[in-house]
């Protein structure tokens, strides 16, 4: 019978249901059980374990980040709010998170990078509460929320990292794959182990060589190229003397996508505002770059800096020695693993079996973190690695067999 509002056994603060009444109301054909409880008191533990990594990454971090982080952690209090009204009487102790929270816990507090926020990410994006009928339907939007918050404060990580990191991962797999296919191909054509490992250990400098070329090459033209597409700060200082009538700085904005009606507008304006507050020396009043439209990103406010932008893509493409370096060191880290065997003294079967063992396993471990950090899921991204790499080294080693034989 429902309670009327004078009724001292419901008060008026107490006319919204509980989350235990509204779980009833979910199941009313069940109790809570013990495999109830022991669920709700999981997610609790999970909440908890969320809300401290949010708080130890926002402890390592600065400004609006460290906001946004906190926020994060609140929310998370929230949803920790909501198992503790479900259970009840029956929190009971404290229970430890999942093995996989409790290691992001442990690199939050200790490093706090962008693999930290990536692997954050892959956990908001497993949570269940989308398919869990005691959570809310305003948690699962949440926890869907939290992966985009996430993955935009992991963006600028994985800007910074992907122009030196793209050659260091392109190096160690070329080095690994290139010089296992290289000494399995020589091992199997029946050459001496001695030839095997000269041939290997002239595989890994003539690689690194070619790579570390390579990757100077092709960054210092990708950066000669974005600073071409700059705008020259010199051309600032002939704003002053443009003939006002011509308005020539209208084709400046024409040339980056305005409309003629557009165009002419903003380069009154911009004149307009040069004539009121002229600019002073070294300090110019106007940049060129500032002022179109077409040049700032999709989405920018009007205070968006286009030198920004060009900054930012230099830096995602990463500096030229950089990526030289990394790709040096990184094929001769990944090249020197099939030689490691023969460098032992082992030889015939048993080089051929540990070579292949030590390269899958540094595949699978390249694999996984470029799944993590580029968002998707390590495990496939390190099986199709294992499968590429240990393909292409067991048909060279098959042409060796058939080399070996038609030679001999």
């Amino acid at each position: 019978m429902p309670h009327h509002p004078s009724d001292p056994a419901r008060r008026p603060s107490d006319d919204a249901p509980t989350p235990a009444e509204r779980a009833q109301e979910l199941h009313p054909s069940r109790r809570r059980t013990r495999s109830d409880i022991r669920r709700w008191r999981r997610l609790l533990a999970e909440e908890r374990a969320e809300a401290a990594v949010y708080r130890d990454l926002a402890g390592r971090r600065t400004g609006e980040e460290r906001e946004i982080l906190l926020a994060l952690a609140r929310a998370e209090k929230r949803h920790e709010s909501h198992w503790l009204d479900l259970l009840g009487p029956d929190v009971g102790e404290p229970v430890r998170g999942d093995l996989r929270t409790r290691v992001l816990g442990f690199l939050a507090r200790r490093f706090g990078g962008v693999f930290v926020l990536a692997l954050a990410q892959r956990a908001e994006a497993r949570s269940s509460y989308a398919h869990d009928a005691d959570a809310t339907v305003t948690m699962a939007a949440d926890e869907q929320i939290h992966e985009e918050v996430v993955r935009a404060l992991a963006t600028r990580g994985r800007n910074r990292l992907s122009g030196t990191f793209r050659a260091a991962v392109f190096g160690a797999n070329d080095g690994l794959v290139s010089n296992l296919a290289l000494v399995l191909g020589i091992g199997a054509s029946g050459v001496a182990t001695s030839t095997v490992l000269l041939s290997g250990l002239a595989g890994l400098l003539a690689g690194a060589l070619s790579m570390a070329a390579g990757e100077f090459v092709s960054v210092r033209s990708q950066r000669e190229l974005l600073e071409a597409s700059s705008p020259s700060p010199d051309a600032d200082a002939a704003l002053p003397h443009l003939d006002v009538d011509a308005n020539e700085l209208a084709l400046v904005y024409r040339a980056r996508g305005m409309s003629i009606e557009d165009a002419t507008g903003h380069a009154d304006a911009v004149l307009a505002r040069l004539a009121v507050t002229p600019a002073e020396d070294g300090n110019p009043l106007l940049q060129l770059g500032e002022e179109s439209g077409a040049t700032r990103p999709a989405g920018a406010g009007p205070e968006s800096d286009p030198a920004d932008a060009a900054a930012d893509d230099l830096e995602t493409h990463g500096t030229a020695w950089g990526a030289a370096l990394s790709s040096f060191c990184f094929f001769a880290s990944g090249a020197v693993v099939p030689v490691l065997p023969y460098l032992l003294g082992l030889d015939g079967l048993a080089a051929v079996v540990v070579a292949t063992a030590l390269v899958g396993i540094a595949l699978l471990a390249t694999g996984a973190v470029v799944g993590l950090l580029s968002g998707t899921s390590p495990l496939t991204r390190a099986l199709r690695q294992i499968a590429i790499g240990l393909g292409a080294a067991g048909v060279t080693y098959v042409l060796g067999l058939v080399f070996g034989a038609t030679v001999g």
